[in-house]
């Protein structure tokens, strides 16, 4: 039976219209660095602090989305991240401002900050970031922020869409890669917040390896720094502190 493309293209016209009309959510990738004093409180103490910051955890996951990884032993200017994705910014902000009531939260430092927002992509309406759908976290996350040069944004939409959609099919060959990508524009320095979520590092370095050799890259000024990030409970992240 043949296919009706009228109703195909209605499909996606539809499609691009909810993503369009999708709340817009704020994106807060926090790093802290815990201090080696934390090290030598007893451990019943430890024991409670944990208790108590993931009971904050639990409940601003009521109120928003929050993800937590360790990156310990990974970078030397951090200990964990706090992965927050919000309606609002000032929810954002009440849950920064509560981590440092916490016993743990004297013992830390915020080494890098990153904000970002969802938008609609313009280069292809078919790319919904795994951060606005329900999925369970995979296990690595790589994050990083993304600056292009100006005189990309000075070329005409059409030759920019064209090397895009070679950007993309690279992708498309890693299925099982979750892509998220933010907006930064006006909220950071960075352009964009680039998000990965992977099972498989190796996977991701390929698929890295192979973006490095698309006409895209001609124009990139920064990706750095690229942080992997192991997805853990709260609990466990602050066990593996010391």
């Amino acid at each position: 039976m043949p296919l009706d493309k009228s109703k195909i293209n209605q499909k996606e016209i539809n499609d691009n219209k909810d993503h369009i009309n999708s709340p817009t959510k704020y994106l807060n990738f926090c790093f802290y660095k815990v201090d080696p004093k934390w090290r030598w409180l007893n451990d019943i103490g430890k024991d409670e602090a944990a208790k108590e910051f993931s009971s904050l955890i639990d409940i601003a996951n009521t109120k928003m989305k929050v993800r937590t990884y360790s990156t310990i032993g990974i970078r030397k200017e951090s200990d964990f991240m706090l992965w927050s994705i919000s309606d609002s910014i000032e929810k954002i902000q009440v849950l920064a401002s509560k981590v440092y009531t916490t016993v743990l939260g004297k013992y830390i430092d915020t080494s890098e900050v990153y904000l970002s927002a969802s938008r609609p992509s313009i280069y292809s309406s078919k790319i919904t970031p795994s951060f606005m759908e329900d999925d369970e976290p995979l296990k690595y996350n790589i994050v990083y922020p993304f600056i292009k040069s100006r005189e990309w944004y000075l070329l005409p939409f059409e030759k920019r869409s064209e090397m895009m959609k070679e950007h993309i099919s690279v992708a498309k060959k890693f299925p099982q890669i979750r892509l998220n990508t933010s907006y930064s524009f006006g909220m950071g320095d960075q352009d964009f917040m680039l998000a990965f979520e992977t099972d498989n590092l190796m996977d991701f370095q390929d698929l890295i390896m192979k973006l490095r050799e698309t006409q895209v890259n001609r124009y990139v000024v920064k990706d750095t720094p690229m942080i992997v990030c192991v997805h853990k409970k709260i609990l466990d992240v602050i066990k593996s502190l010391g």
